[in-house]
Formats: structure tokens, sequence, C-alpha cells
């Protein structure tokens, strides 16, 4: 997880920026009351403050230390780097690489990490401990003077400065097998490679899986990845067993797996006359190095194991099945954008929109790469989502307000249901895809102005250029005959200006000329102009495209409050129900 950079003064931002592009993190300034909730959240914290500021902040927050996020103090000047919180589980490792990118000195406290570059318990990347409550113990006796007497393959552990000799009494193996005896370290050299039927469900898969460890015991701790053939990359089970197991799903092409063909030890020419190459399990098992287990079959499902000589890195084996993330990042301001919306904005590898929404969340850029397209670009915009994250990248399809309105979300499912011409690639379809939906509008500039939307309500786009001007006509007499509370986008352009004028004289045929209207211009901006008028006082030439409109119902009511500020809210019919 990308870590929170936070300073409390102006002349901590410089060091704070520094840090961000040493770290990737994103920076934070003047908010105090955001790091409980990133210590809650398990988010990294770096603050360029004195350590003190972070302790009074997270003192009653503090419990189980197994569980505690990195959380360290760094001096404005980059001088000092001192891990205050989580030093076992990555704030040491974490301080020592900000003081090296900052000529400074990581002020390491534990003991293991004062005298080795790291403790047993952190090992680096690549190893996990099978028994991480017996490091504790192996540390002291390392740190008493003993020697390890090591089992396997681990050059990091000479690397971090640990004595090792034959009859050293402190035994480790690394291994990836179940029976090691002593500290047990699991290297992440085993590659499930799985095949099965459309449609399999997720619990035979992981039991075949389980089943296939177990008999030749090995530690699923020990898997870097699950492999399969791209033609799966939106099968629910495979996603389901990589969750299950705690890995990624990466997969591979058939002419890629067929690069294995040679080696198969159960080719089929079935799966072969199904999809161009003999083997899926075992082909995929392979890109691993050696086969170490051969198919095993389900019903359904097939799987193999394959080995490497050296812990894998999953983010160069294969490639991910692909993502994209279709973000509302709200009206513009950083405070309407939701945790959900914020979270794929961070994960995600590129950023695809339009320019001006692009520059919105320009305070979250931490080196992703941006795709940005003009307006009136909708459909190559989403298509260029779409087929990049079919590459294997996370993308961010980044929308204003919420990307169910008026927006891009649609967009991308009817793409994804096209045939002939408009078809996006097979790759394409078979990325995943999830919406995180944002502050709307009218929703902001209902709240701002009130609770004008607080019962039934419409919105209608006023834009003919997709939707034919009879419609909109037709719908404007229906809502305004429904008596809904109405928002209307895209209310008025250069060229289009009567139709707004249209909606309010339709409106006036079914309510009162004093109803409730509410103006919101460049809502959530720093421009932003929220204001309440009357149906009948309301001039539609004071509108543009970058203004909401927002008709009240015939129930809908207005008043001035004692600041002066004029407000409009639409009752929902609770004075009948006290009453009654």
């Amino acid at each position: 997880m990308k870590p929170a950079i936070l300073t409390f003064a102006a002349s901590g931002t410089e060091t704070a920026n520094r840090i961000a592009a040493l770290t990737g993190g994103t920076v934070h300034v003047g908010d105090k009351a955001l790091v409980p909730r990133l210590f809650a959240a398990g988010t990294p914290i770096i603050g360029v403050c004195a350590a003190g500021i972070l302790i009074r902040l997270l003192a009653e927050h503090l419990g189980d230390k197994h569980n505690e996020s990195p959380v360290i103090a760094v001096s404005q000047d980059g001088a000092q780097v001192v891990p205050l919180l989580g030093g076992h589980h990555g704030a040491n490792r974490l301080a020592r690489r900000i003081a090296d990118g900052l000529g400074g000195t990581a002020a390491l406290t534990t003991a293991s990490d004062s005298r080795f570059a790291h403790g047993l318990d952190e090992p680096p990347a690549g190893y996990v401990l099978a028994n991480p409550a017996d490091a504790k113990p192996a540390m002291a006796a390392l740190l008493a003077g003993e020697d390890i007497a090591l089992t396997g393959i681990a050059p990091w552990l000479a690397e971090a400065g640990y004595p090792l000799a034959k009859d050293g009494s402190v035994k480790i193996t690394v291994t990836e097998r179940t029976d090691g005896t002593g500290l047990i370290v699991h290297p992440t050299t085993l590659i499930a490679g799985i095949g099965c039927e459309r449609g399999t469900e997720a619990a035979e898969i992981i039991d075949l899986l389980a089943a296939t460890l177990a008999r030749y015991d090995l530690s699923p701790l020990s898997l870097a990845a699950i492999g399969t053939i791209d033609l799966k990359a939106d099968e629910a089970g495979l996603h389901a067993v990589a969750a299950h197991f705690g890995v990624p799903l990466r997969v591979f092409t058939a002419s890629q797996l067929d690069e294995e063909r040679g080696r198969l030890v159960n080719p089929s020419a079935i799966v072969e006359a199904e999809i161009g190459t003999p083997g899926v399990s075992e082909a995929a098992a392979l890109k691993a190095g050696e086969l170490l287990v051969s198919k095993h079959k389900s019903r359904r499902a097939t799987c193999a194991i394959g080995r490497a000589a050296a812990p894998i890195d999953p983010e160069t084996f294969g490639r991910a099945p692909g993502q994209l993330h279709i973000v509302g990042i709200g009206p513009g301001e950083a405070i309407s954008r939701t945790a959900s919306a914020v979270a794929a904005l961070d994960v995600a590898t590129d950023w695809v929109g339009y320019g001006l929404y692009l520059d919105l969340i320009a305070d979250l850029q931490s080196g992703q790469q941006e795709h940005r397209f003009p307006l009136g670009d909708e459909e190559p915009r989403v298509r260029h989502a779409l087929e990049l994250a079919a590459t294997g990248k996370t993308v961010a399809l980044v929308c204003s307000g919420d990307a169910q309105i008026y927006a891009m979300a649609a967009l991308v499912y009817e793409l994804l249901d096209a045939t002939g011409t408009r078809a996006v690639s097979d790759a394409a379809r078979r990325v995943g895809v999830e919406s995180h939906p944002g502050i709307s509008a009218l929703q902001a500039a209902s709240a701002t102005a009130g609770a004008l939307i607080g019962h039934d309500f419409c919105a209608i786009s006023l834009s003919d250029l997709l939707t034919p001007r009879e419609d909109i006509i037709k719908r404007l007499h229906a809502a305004a005959e429904g008596d809904f509370v109405t928002a209307f986008y895209n209310p008025r352009s250069l060229r289009r200006t009567d139709l707004i004028e249209q909606a309010k004289a339709i409106y006036l045929g079914h309510r009162p000329p004093e109803t409730p209207v509410v103006i919101g211009t460049s809502v959530g901006r720093p421009e932003e102009n929220v204001r309440v008028t009357t149906l009948a006082a309301f001039d539609p030439t004071e509108i543009d495209m970058l203004t909401i409109v927002l008709f009240g119902a015939s129930t809908s009511r207005a008043f001035k409050r004692g600041d002066g500020k004029t407000v409009a809210f639409t009752p929902r019919g609770y004075a009948k129900k006290v009453a009654s």
C-alpha cells in the first residue's frame, strides 16, 4: 500500500514532496484529523513533523502491535527518519529507504534492525514465515551470540549480516514443503497452473488445488501466483481461487502456452482442438521453470504445480487479467470524493479521462500514466480504457460527478455488449469492471441549497446531441405532469438555447410561479455559485454548460434563514404522519 505523507507546516512541504517522489505516496497538508483514519485503514504514515505530534494523534488508537501499520516521523530537513510504529511491519525498511533517498539517517530502535539489515520476522519479498511466533526466540538467541544452521537457500540472511554455521543452534529451513524444522521460511517459487471448463464452481477448483498441495506436502504459502490461459481471464472461479490463496491470477496467450508443448507430460488432443494448444495447467505451471507436479484432475478442472529456482515476482510472470475501474470523482472538490474512488485512483497504473477531470485529481497523482482525451471523444476514450486494461493494466476511467449519471459507465457496458464494427477485442471483453459511485452535481447542488431532492425526483439531459428533441420534450411534459423535482443536465449551450426556455414554460403550466428553483454553477469548484430563485423569476439566459438547474415540485418550499441565506426543500410528508 502506498504511504500517506503528512505535513502540518508549509516548511515541511518540500521534504514531503521529496518523500512522495521516493515512495509513490500522496502528500496531505495540514489535516491532523486524517492521521487516525489512515492508521485505522492500515495505510503507512510518514509525518514530516515532530514525533510527538504523531504520538499524541495516535495514542488512543494503539492496540495490538502485531497489526500496526508503519508510522514514521521525519525531521523537516530530512536529516532524521524515525520509525515509531510497525518497525517489523515495514517501517524500518521504509525508514532506511527514505533516509538513503534524502541523505539522512534512519534512527532504528528495534534491537534486531539496529544490528542486522532486517528482523527475522520481516523476511524480504519472496519469502514467507510459516511459524512467525518462532521468530522472536530465534532472534533473541542470535542477539545473544548464537549462529544460524541453515537448510535451503536464503542468500539474504548472510547479506543482512546474520552469522551462519553448520553447527549453529538456531535452525532455519527454507523450503516449499511443509515438513521443515526450526524457523520455517517458504520461498514463493511455486505456480499453480489451472485449467477449467467455463463456469466451474470456485469450490471445486479450490478443493483440487488444496488437495494437490497437501498430497505432495507443499505449502500454500509458497504459491506465487495462479497461472492460466487468457481465455479464462474473466473466469469467476479462477479469481476466487486466487483470492482464497492470497495470490494474483496471471494469464498467458495460447501461443505462449504452446511454447511448452514439448515439455508437457499429459498433452490433450481435445484441449488442442478447442484452444489451439495441447495443455493449459501443465503449460502454465512450466512457465515457472520445472514441472514439479504433473496434471491432476477433478470433474471440471485440472491442476499442475511448477517450481522456479528463485522466488517469482508475479508482476513479471505472464500478465494480469486487467481491471477497469469506472471512477466518479464528484463535482470537483477533494472533500467530496468517496474513499472508494480515491482507493481506485491510487491502485490504478493508468488514468483515462477528459483533461479537465484529470486536472481535478492532480493532487492524487503518484506516478500513474495519464491518457487525456478532449471533450466529445467519449467513445474513443472508453474504448481506449478497455483495450488498455486488456493489456494487463489497472485502469481508472475518470468521470466527473457520478459515472452512472450522463457519464461513461453505461458506454463501457454498451461497448462490452457491442458487435460488428463497434465491438471491442476479445481480451477487452474479459477485463474486470468495477464502478465507484461519486457525488453527482444534482446531489451537490441540492445539498448546498437545502434539500430540494428530499422527495421524488428525476434527471433530464437537455442535450439533443444524442437524444432527439422530441423525446426530450416528451419527457419534460411527463416529469412536469408527474410533479417530480427535476434536475436538468446540459441545460444550455451556445448553439442550443431554447430547450431550457421550453422547460420553464412547460413546468409553469403544472406548478405555481413561486416554485423554488436551484441554480448551481461550477458546483464543487473554487468558483462555485449556488443560488435559489423561483420558477417565475428564473432567467434561462444566465445558464451555461457549467450549470445544473433543479426545478422544485409543487410541494417544494423556500425560506430565508437567520443568516440571510435562502434554502429550498421538498417535504416528504412527515407532517401528515405526525398529525395522524
